[in-house]
């Protein structure tokens, strides 16, 4: 199509002929610049419309990618393994999670039931892609600790209301060990609230580890799925630090669910694209969950390209997300 396209700009754009004599009947040929400037006004439209076509193209092989995309997850997910009702995996859906989070949370929450609705969240970018606004949507009240600036500029704006309602509150913040408790006893949240939401591309283990402020019924963390089990294996704490797009960043599930343990929580999933890892306190977990709750039977391998399988409708808009 777009060679078809080239062919046409060049069949339709000849080089400029020499100007004509003017003549005595027709009035003066029409100029040499003119002549050039209306071809290049002709090629113009054609560039425009290579731009639409390759647009159109770009469209459709990102639908392509999105529907193989989202057959591959079908085919994991159809495992026998998935067959056990107490597994995770199939309860996942996306409405504002970056992948299926929110599915995930919802059933945990079915099956604990939630005891005062409250989260706490960090590193949540600009607010419309996070695993709480799904909470928040539905009537849910916490606290969010962003570290961009513009980004928290953004919440602040585009989440007034609830901000002014009470339901919400945001705080510019680098997190890390030495600060979490301070950051949090701050906010005033309860001490058994619902959820903790720990994503900060980094340092997200040393800040778990070293959080006593608080004891959150359920915790999402971001793990490392690279290192499999039973690798322990945890990034050196840097409080400078800023992910590079390398495998430089958090730590191995094993490591994690070593962690877990030793605060009294216990492993319950992970989701399809090897990113989150979901904790419970152990008391509420009883029999409710995967057994043994052990990280080599549900570790999920790194699969950050079924991302794009997961579609909730149209991107989010502050609009809708910043009502009360």
């Amino acid at each position: 199509m777009l060679l078809s396209l080239l062919r046409s700009v060049f069949r339709q754009a000849p080089a400029p002929a020499a100007p004509a004599a003017p003549t005595s009947d027709s009035g003066p040929a029409p100029s040499w610049a003119a002549q050039v400037s209306g071809q290049i006004e002709g090629l113009s439209h054609r560039v425009d419309e290579i731009r639409a076509h390759m647009a159109q193209m770009h469209q459709l092989a990102y639908w392509r990618y999105q529907s193989e995309a989202a057959g591959f997850l079908a085919r994991i997910l159809s495992d026998s393994r998935y067959d056990d009702p107490l597994r995770l995996e199939r309860f996942g859906f996306k409405v504002y999670s970056q992948n299926e989070e929110d599915g995930i949370l919802a059933e945990i929450f079915r099956r604990i039931g939630p005891a005062n609705m409250r989260f706490l969240e960090f590193g949540v970018g600009n607010g419309l892609e996070n695993n709480t606004l799904c909470l928040l949507e539905q009537g849910w009240s916490g606290a969010w600790l962003e570290s961009s600036s513009d980004r928290v500029s953004a919440i602040e704006k585009g989440f007034a209301r609830r901000i002014g309602a009470g339901r919400l509150k945001v705080r510019e913040a680098i997190v890390g060990r030495d600060n979490i408790n301070d950051l949090v006893r701050v906010l005033a949240l309860p001490r058994d609230l619902d959820l903790l939401s720990i994503d900060i591309d980094g340092n997200d283990y040393h800040v778990w580890e070293a959080l006593t402020a608080i004891d959150p019924r359920v915790v999402v963390i971001e793990y490392n799925a690279k290192f499999r089990p039973p690798m322990k294996w945890v990034m050196d704490y840097d409080p400078s630090h800023s992910w590079d797009g390398t495998d430089q960043f958090g730590a191995s599930l094993e490591a994690i669910a070593d962690l877990g343990q030793k605060k009294g929580y216990r492993l319950v999933g992970c989701n399809i694209t090897g990113t989150n890892a979901f904790f419970v306190r152990s008391e509420l977990a009883q029999n409710g969950f995967v057994s043994p709750p052990d990280a080599a039977s549900l570790y999920q391998p790194a699969r950050y390209f079924l991302t794009v399988a997961f579609v909730s409708g149209h991107p989010t808009g502050y609009s809708r997300a910043a009502g009360a």
